[in-house]
C-alpha cells in the first residue's frame, strides 16, 4: 500500500464537509448523501460529563496561570469532534515562552496545552475508528480553538488529530510525544520531502499536499507546501540530515522518522550532558555524536564526515544554531580547516559532472519506444539545493546561494483532515509496531495546580533531554 493510500481511504468530501456544509443540497453528491445519513442514524455514545470543569486561565502576558473552577466544559462543534477526558498533560516550551514573550496568544483570558492523553468520553457522531472509552493522545496545534486545549479537564478534539495509544503505552508515555512528532513528520515530510510510504504504510506527504485543491491550503503555508521544494531535491535513503539540538523532544521524533527512512543522522549536543545517554539509547543514537561546545569547530566535524554530501539540516534550539547550520550547508562557508571547504564542493562538482553524462547520453542514445513522459528535463535540472528546516526560528540573513530555509506548516495537521488523519493512522501503527519510542519522562507532577511549577522548572532549564508530564485525574 502507497504513502497516499489514505486518500482512497477518506473521501474529501466527508474531509471538509464541515467547510461546504453552507452549499445548497442540490449540490452535494450522493456519497455526501450518504454520509449525513449515517451521520443522522449514529446514535450519540457518551460517557455522561459535567457541565462544568476545572481549567488554568492566563489573563495576562508574564503572568502565572490561575486554577478556575465551574468553567463550561466545551461543546462539540461537528460530527467529527470528540470530547476527551484529562489525565495526563504533556508540558512544550511553548507554554512558558507563550506568556513570557507575549506571543501566540489570541485572546485573553486563555487556556494554553497542546498535548493531552485521557480517556474519550463522547465519541463522534459520523463514522469513526474512534469509541467511548478508548485510551486516546489529543494533539493541539490549534492554539486559536480554546476548547482544544490542554489545561483543562475536558477537551475537543477533531478525530483526525486524536491518536488511539496502545495497551503497552500509559497515558503518561503518550501525552510526551504529539506535537513533536507532526513537527518532525511534516518537517521531513513536507518540507525535505521524504517519503515515509515504506514504514508500514506512511504518508508520502510531499505528494499528499500537491493532490490537494491549492486553495485549501492557507496562504501563508502555500508556498511552503507546494515551491519550496523540487522533486529532485527530495530527500532520499542514505542522504545525511544534521539535526542541532539532538536531545530535545523535537530532535528526539525528528531522529527517529529520519533514521527509519533510512537517513544517516548526525546529531549536535552538549556532549558532557547528553553524549553519553545518546550514544547508549537504542531509539535515537545517531550515525554521529557531535559536541555543540564550539559551534565553528562542530561544523567542521559535520562537513568532514558527511564527505561534503550534507544537504539537510533541522534546527530545534534558536536563531544563533540555525546560523551554524547554514554555515554547515553552504559549500562556500571557509572554515579553519582549510581541507573542508573543498570537501564541501566535491558534491557540487560531482553532480555537475554526472548530469553532464546523463545529457551525454541523453543526446547519442536512441529515444526508447514509446517515450517516457517526465515532469523536468534534464536541461532544466540545477545542482540539488541544500534545506535547513527551523523548528523554532531561522538565520536573519538571507540564505546563501544554493541553500533554502523551510519553516513547518504544522497548519497542515488541523486545518487538511486529509493530512492529520495521515499522520494519526501512522502513528498509531508505529506505536502497536514498537516502532517510535515516547521520549523519555524526565519528571511527573500532579494535578491542575502543580503546572505553574512544572513551567517554572522548565524556565530553569531544569528539564532537559525529556518531557516533564502533568498527571492531573
Amino acid at each position: 500500500m502507497g504513502g497516499t493510500s489514505v486518500l482512497r481511504r477518506v473521501s474529501f468530501h466527508r474531509l471538509y464537509k464541515s467547510r461546504s456544509s453552507s452549499k445548497a443540497d442540490d449540490t452535494k453528491t450522493v456519497e455526501d448523501r450518504a454520509v449525513t445519513l449515517d451521520q443522522q442514524q449514529r446514535p450519540l455514545q457518551q460517557i455522561p460529563a459535567p457541565d462544568k470543569q476545572t481549567v488554568l486561565l492566563l489573563h495576562g502576558a508574564r503572568q502565572p496561570y490561575e486554577l478556575t473552577e465551574d468553567y463550561p466544559v466545551p461543546a462539540l462543534q461537528n460530527d467529527s469532534e470528540a470530547l476527551v477526558k484529562t489525565q495526563a498533560i504533556g508540558l512544550n516550551p511553548i507554554d512558558w515562552k507563550s506568556p513570557d514573550f507575549n506571543f501566540a496568544i489570541p485572546e485573553l483570558p486563555y487556556i494554553s496545552g497542546r498535548e493531552l492523553a485521557g480517556e474519550v468520553v463522547v465519541s463522534p457522531r459520523r463514522s469513526s475508528r474512534l469509541k467511548v472509552g478508548d485510551k486516546v493522545l489529543a494533539i493541539s496545534t490549534d492554539y486559536r480553538d480554546l476548547r482544544k486545549a490542554a489545561y483543562q479537564q475536558y477537551a475537543v478534539s477533531p478525530d483526525y488529530n486524536i491518536v488511539r495509544l496502545p495497551p503497552s503505552l500509559s497515558v503518561e508515555e503518550g501525552s510526551t510525544l504529539g506535537v513533536a512528532f507532526v513537527a518532525a513528520a511534516l518537517g521531513l515530510g513536507v518540507c525535505l520531502g521524504l517519503d515515509f510510504s515504506t514504514i508500514l504504510a506512511g504518508p508520502d506527504l510531499y505528494t499528499l499536499v500537491r493532490q490537494l485543491p491549492p486553495e485549501s491550503l492557507a496562504a501563508d503555508i502555500r508556498q511552503e507546501c507546494l515551491d519550496n521544494l523540487r522533486s529532485h531535491d527530495r530527500a532520499q535513503p542514505n542522504d545525511w540530515i544534521a539535526i542541532w539540538g539532538g536531545s530535545s523532544t523535537s530532535a528526539n521524533l525528528t531522529i527517529q522518522l529520519a533514521r527509519l527512512a533510512g537517513l544517516k543522522t548526525i546529531s549536535i549536543v552538549d556532549a558532557a550532558k547528553h553524549g553519553a545517554r545518546l550514544s547508549n539509547h537504542h531509539a535515537i543514537r545517531p550515525d554521529l555524536l557531535v559536541d555543540s561546545h564550539d559551534p565553528k569547530r562542530a561544523i567542521e566535524i559535520i562537513r568532514r564526515n558527511a564527505g561534503g554530501r550534507l544537504r539537510f539540516a533541522v534546527d530545534t534550539r534558536g536563531r544563533d544554531s540555525a546560523v551554524s547550520l547554514m554555515h554547515a550547508l553552504d559549500p562556500n562557508y571557509k572554515t579553519d580547516d582549510p581541507a573542508t571547504p573543498a570537501s564541501a564542493a566535491t558534491v557540487l562538482e560531482k553532480w555537475k559532472a554526472s548530469d553532464e553524462d546523463k545529457k551525454s547520453e541523453a543526446r547519442t542514445s536512441p529515444p526508447s519506444p514509446p517515450a517516457t513522459p517526465h515532469t523536468e528535463s534534464l536541461s532544466d535540472l540545477s545542482p540539488p539545493s541544500a534545506h535547513l528546516v527551523g523548528l523554532t526560528g531561522l538565520p536573519k540573513q538571507a540564505p546563501p546561494d544554493g541553500v533554502v530555509f523551510h519553516t513547518v506548516p504544522i497548519k497542515l495537521f488541523h486545518e487538511i483532515p486529509a493530512v492529520g488523519q495521515a499522520l494519526v493512522e501512522w502513528l498509531e501503527t508505529l506505536l502497536e509496531q514498537g516502532l517510535v519510542t515516547p521520549p523519555d519522562i524526565i519528571d511527573v507532577e500532579k494535578g491542575f495546580s502543580s503546572i505553574n511549577k512544572g513551567l517554572d522548572r522548565m524556565r530553569r532549564g531544569e528539564i532537559s533531554g525529556g518531557k516533564l508530564v502533568v498527571r492531573v485525574d
